[in-house]
């Protein structure tokens, strides 16, 4: 206790001379590379216990035969990430992106504590074992929670706590691929952070603080080794076209895909049915497809560096294909199909990733198998270098799945130092990004919150109705009515009341219907009606009903098509919680709208 209370005021004297010595401007930007340092010690703890987890457990593998361990490692890894999860944290952890972007538009940018940790733990766990995710998710979520506590811990606003929230995203996303203008731009594409002056310092020194800590830790030397053997030539122009169409389709086949295996995963409430399903089929699919098996980025270094069929069919090492080079393609076709079970097996039975990874090793793929069929079948009289190809499909592959097309351009071209091909990859990642949003108008991240009306965007009116919410504006000074009660009692409450609108409710507080001060106005100093006139004959229906789940913009659409000033709330079992006015809804817009913009 006596410890708390020195900490508390260490606290208290800290910010009261922070506030006389340094002004808030500057104080962010101190924040902002405590965060990037902060996120890239994270992120290379994670990588360092993935890798040497990995490592650990498969070193001592036969290449040239299928190893029965690929069916008990991931089994072991999701069951124990599944019991921390539970008995450990008890908090779901899962789908990290949409955590931090529920965060941003609803929770007022705090993010729990644990946040800082667990992800780290749980999902170094599950992708060293073998679960068919990545780590970036979990390392982006934990970001934006060291951001979040850090802003927290010093008092910050809820605008400071929301660009600390990005800082910690793009330290994240910076640290761990070493891609500081990748990070940035994330932000500002996936977790809609918008770029104001105010805002790009600190995005800035968070995503150079945590690559240049990744540096310092890991060496300069990009992610992946890439070396340009063939130029990109304008006749490939056509081909990069339609690879970014085909890494599109693959997008929405995985999007889909995911949600309906999530879905069914959902049907099941008790742990370790999930487990059993999502354990039983991870394993499987691993044991038959090894490159499967955690991040895949061995797959992406082998393909990108590949020269020929002698190279590439090492791919098939570890598995029953193993010297079967003419199922080469197939065996990458059905990689393909595969990948998003894997990966769904692995968060829908407990397991903790995210889809950063998968998104790089299926458009590396994709874009591969791609180039090959083109070359194959003699689909043109062009050569379609097999490695640029799979290169730029990366890139597609992320603008399609995340919505992220610039990301999907830096990221790609930071991650292997092909900045030669800038030209193609930008190609690519329009293209994809075009062809997905025919199909699926939000990310995988965000559709979930786009479907409840949770979803922070651009767009300056839609973004300030998601930060508001109903119960912040509910007025609840008003005198309720029942039914039976007679004019004597009403009289009564109106002469209480400073309001001209009065809810009628039930025994059980159930919403009946509103008295208007002018449809009683008339009769309500005639006392000999005192007693033979009963509220529901003043009672009516109101134009409409505003429900305590419905977002701002449903509220104001409602207020706009009935031309109301006010409007009763009720609860999903239909009691009465208050009424909102239009008036303080428009004030409180502005308040927001002024908050939100100010630089």
């Amino acid at each position: 206790m006596q410890i708390e209370e020195e900490k508390y005021s260490w606290l208290q004297r800290f910010l009261v001379w922070r506030e006389k010595h340094i002004k808030d401007k500057q104080f962010i930007l101190i924040l902002s590379f405590l965060v990037g340092i902060c996120t890239a010690l994270a992120a290379f703890v994670l990588k360092f216990l993935v890798e040497y987890i990995k490592e650990f457990l498969t070193e001592n593998f036969d290449t040239t035969r299928a190893n029965g361990l690929y069916l008990v490692y991931p089994v072991v890894g999701i069951l124990l990430t599944s019991l921390f999860i539970r008995k450990v944290v008890r908090d779901d952890i899962s789908h990290g992106v949409t955590k931090i972007l529920y965060a941003i538009s609803r929770k007022q940018s705090r993010i729990k504590r644990h946040n800082v940790w667990s992800s780290v733990c749980a999902s170094a766990i599950t992708i060293g074992c073998g679960g068919s995710v990545g780590a970036e998710a979990p390392i982006v979520l934990t970001g934006s929670a060291i951001g979040s506590n850090l802003g927290a811990l010093f008092r910050m606003d809820h605008k400071t706590l929301m660009l600390l929230v990005g800082c910690g995203a793009a330290g994240a996303v910076s640290g761990i691929f070493k891609a500081p203008i990748a990070g940035l731009v994330f932000t500002l594409e996936v977790l809609m952070i918008d770029l104001t002056m105010a805002s790009l310092l600190p995005l800035l020194i968070s995503s150079v603080t945590a690559a240049s800590v990744a540096y310092v830790l890991t060496g300069t030397e990009a992610m992946f080794q890439f070396h340009l053997d063939y130029p990109f030539a304008l006749e490939r122009i056509p081909y990069a076209i339609g690879l970014g169409i085909f890494c599109g389709l693959v997008a929405w086949y995985f999007t889909r895909s995911m949600n309906w295996i999530e879905n069914i995963f959902r049907r099941y409430s008790n742990p370790y049915v999930k487990f059993v399903i999502g354990a039983s089929m991870l394993s499987i699919l691993i044991f038959l497809f090894p490159p499967l098996y955690g991040e895949g980025y061995d797959t992406i270094t082998l393909l990108l560096n590949g020269k020929s069929s002698v190279d590439w069919n090492t791919v098939m090492n570890n598995s029953f294909f193993y010297g079967n080079g003419s199922l080469l393609i197939i065996y990458l076709i059905l990689i393909i199909l595969l990948k998003v079970f894997a990966s769904s097996a692995t968060n829908g039975g407990g397991g903790c990733g995210g889809i950063f990874a998968p998104s790089l090793f299926l458009g590396c793929i994709s874009g591969f198998v791609f180039s090959y069929v083109c070359n194959e079948f003699h689909i043109g009289n062009t050569y379609i270098p097999e490695k640029n190809f799979a290169l730029m499909g990366m890139a597609g592959l992320m603008s399609g799945v995340m919505h992220a097309p610039l990301t999907g351009i830096f990221l790609i071209a930071e991650l292997t130092g092909g900045y030669d091909l800038f030209l193609p990859l930008m190609i690519v990642s329009v293209s994809a990004y075009l062809t997905i949003i025919v199909f699926e108008p939000h990310s995988i991240y965000s559709m979930r919150l786009a479907q409840k009306g949770e979803l922070l965007t651009h767009h300056k009116d839609k973004a300030v109705l998601t930060l508001m919410n109903v119960e912040s504006i509910i007025e609840t000074d008003f005198q309720k009515l029942r039914p039976d009660m007679d004019l004597a009692g009403m009289v009564k409450a109106i002469s209480l009341s400073t309001r001209n609108l009065f809810p009628v409710v039930g025994v059980q507080g159930e919403f009946l219907g509103m008295v208007n001060l002018d449809d009683v106005r008339n009769v309500m100093f005639r006392q000999e009606l005192y007693h033979k006139y009963y509220v529901e004959r003043f009672m009516k229906e109101p134009k409409a009903i505003i429900n305590t789940t419905d977002s701002m913009e449903v509220v104001m659409q409602k207020f706009d098509k009935t031309g109301a000033w006010n409007l009763p709330v009720i609860d999903e079992q239909r009691k009465y919680k208050g009424i909102v006015s239009k008036s303080k809804m428009l004030n409180t817009y502005r308040q927001v709208m002024v908050d939100f913009s100010a630089e």
